[in-house]
């Protein structure tokens, strides 16, 4: 296996040259009695196993394939410093592990960080050798089998049962060395104006108060061509500006992002102290609109159809860690291939090169929380937390058009009467929009919603007769006349249908007899039976002018679940050509 994997830059919308990939061959042991920080493990340096990170343990790809569950994981890595980065501030950054992370550096504990599914980072400076010394990195991993804490798709019991599956213990992301100066860009939150032909920044800056001449320059270029440039007097920790992108050089003046055209304007942030360059940072931004009007969801103004696969993202020998760009490429062109526009990422906070690709590629993204399944005073606060921080990381990302907290009331099963359950998704989707008023909320996906910009409605109904005769009043249905899926209605009780736009956002769902696992309703034993049912419950949704998109499940099988398009090693199970022909229609 390679020195190094997934060696990819991991944060491609905040680009910098100065970097080191950690990803490789760490130093790993298990911790079951907890023993480590009590005898001082995190001053060894000969861990007892060996692991590939990003990779968990759980996974093939770690080179270590142990299924069960252990709460305390090491890791160890001896790293050494550049010379030519000496002096300069380092950064440590995870990308995503799961679920409390201590560090230490040389002995001394450097931090620690509650999540699963968000990046965070360390200032390590204070605790590295000088002069290109070696230093000792150790990581403890705690993770919990709690229905507490966000899990997404990892199982609680030791096995895998239903939907749920092999837990994700460890780092699963790409750990990375930053080397920064004192005073530089921590973030820029980038907001488009469609309707103004605008875009505006807001900048937040480390260290600038004690600078005397700090200017932060910011360069947008549109494929090679300069757009605009402007600077500003960086004085102060925060600030904010609006830009007009109007532009003589093509016809249209500005270039919007949609799946037909995903246009990405470039641009470059640089942080000066007179002549000195202290700070350079190549992003890109995409020019769209989402919005809601009359029952339909409108990109850049104009009505859109989403036809989305649910895509769990999880791979046969990593799980959820991507195995390289290229698979994560090969899956939104097998995606858009098939017809589909886009994904709703179910249960997963994605890898940041799938939402980069996402972008250039032009694929819509549903991007949703994993969830609790518990409701508690612990649960509200950790999940509010993470959800807050995702929400945050990906807000530049233009193929997000929608955000997802929750999914079939899982962490709220009483949501339908429970008026603190009820409370707790209002806060979430009022918070939400506190960040971002940008993009549409979905409170509660599938059933039981209680203040949701779309309606969705999950179904598995085999065939598209049986689905027009439930389907066929619209009044009924967001009245909650109508049951589906076992006796679950649209509406949560106390809580009205306003004319949002309705999405079949779950359904389907089909397998094969010859495999081993389950799918949603009765398996098929052929390839034409399995086109003639999907086609069959594909054109009924269409065909009701009410609804303004579907969801296929899935885009792949995952463990046990045997329902994908793709196998799990993403070899077709159909013509992909007959499905792109169906969704056409």
């Amino acid at each position: 296996m390679e020195a190094t994997v997934r060696k990819e830059y991991p944060r491609p919308q905040f680009q910098r040259n100065d970097w080191l990939n950690l990803n490789g061959e760490w130093n790993f042991q298990f911790d079951h009695q907890n023993a480590g920080e009590k005898e001082e493990w995190y001053k060894k340096t000969d861990l007892n196993q060996k692991i590939i990170v990003p990779f968990t343990y759980e996974t093939k790809a770690s080179g270590i394939h142990e299924e069960t569950f252990c709460p305390y994981v090491w890791y160890q890595k001896s790293v050494t410093v550049p010379r030519e980065f000496t002096g300069q501030r380092v950064i440590l950054h995870f990308q995503g592990a799961d679920y409390v992370t201590k560090v230490w550096v040389n002995g001394m504990f450097a931090g620690e960080h509650k999540g699963g599914y968000t990046a965070f980072s360390f200032d390590i400076t204070n605790y590295i050798n000088d002069e290109e010394r070696e230093n000792n990195l150790v990581v403890k991993i705690e993770d919990s089998l709690s229905e507490h804490q966000p899990r997404g798709k990892q199982r609680w019991i030791d096995k895998n049962f239903g939907c749920w599956y092999v837990q994700t213990t460890g780092i699963w992301q790409t750990v990375w060395l930053e080397f920064l100066h004192k005073t530089h860009i921590r973030d820029v939150k980038m907001t488009p104006d469609l309707d103004a032909d605008s875009v505006e920044f807001e900048y937040k800056l480390v260290d600038v108060a004690r600078q005397q001449n700090v200017t932060l320059k910011t360069a947008i270029t549109f494929d090679g061509k300069p757009v605009t440039e402007f600077s500003l007097n960086a004085d102060r920790e925060q600030a904010r500006m609006k830009v007009n992108l109007a532009s003589e050089i093509h016809e249209w003046k500005v270039m919007h992002w949609s799946p037909q055209h995903p246009h990405l304007y470039d641009v470059e942030f640089t942080l000066y102290n007179g002549d000195e360059e202290l700070d350079r940072v190549q992003s890109y931004f995409g020019m769209r609109k989402v919005s809601i009007q009359n029952g339909n969801v409108l990109l850049n103004n104009v009505p859109i159809y989403q036809k989305l696969l649910l895509d769990q993202g999880y791979w046969d020998e990593s799980h959820l860690t991507p195995p390289s760009e290229e698979a994560i490429i090969l899956d939104i062109e097998k995606t858009l291939e098939m017809g589909f526009n886009g994904v709703r990422k179910h249960m997963k906070v994605e890898d940041q090169r799938f939402l980069y690709w996402a972008d250039k590629k032009g694929l819509l993204v549903w991007s949703e929380m994993a969830a609790a399944y518990a409701f508690s005073d612990d649960a509200v606060q950790n999940f509010t937390e993470e959800w807050l921080e995702v929400v945050r990381q990906q807000y530049n990302h233009p193929s997000i058009i929608t955000w997802t907290p929750f999914n079939e009331s899982w962490g709220v099963k009483n949501i339908l009467t429970n008026e603190k359950q009820q409370k707790f998704t209002e806060g979430i989707y009022h918070l939400t929009k506190a960040i971002d008023s940008m993009r549409p909320v979905i409170v509660n996906d599938g059933w039981e919603h209680t203040v949701s910009d779309i309606i969705t409605l999950h179904d598995y109904v085999e065939y598209g007769d049986e689905f027009l005769n439930r389907y066929q009043d619209k009044e009924k249905v967001v009245g909650n006349e109508i049951a589906f899926n076992k006796s679950k209605h649209a509406m949560a009780q106390g809580y009205e249908y306003k004319g949002q736009p309705i999405i079949i956002s779950e359904y389907g769902g089909i397998a094969f007899t010859s495999e081993e696992g389950w799918g949603y309703g009765d398996q098929v034993k052929s390839e034409n039976e399995f086109l003639d049912r999907y086609a069959s419950i594909t054109k009924a949704i269409m065909s009701l002018d009410y609804v303004c998109g579907f969801c296929y499940t899935q885009t792949t099988d995952v463990q046990q679940e045997v329902n994908g398009l793709l196998t799990e090693d993403r070899k077709p199970k159909v013509d992909l050509a007959r499905i792109n022909e169906i969704n056409r229609r």
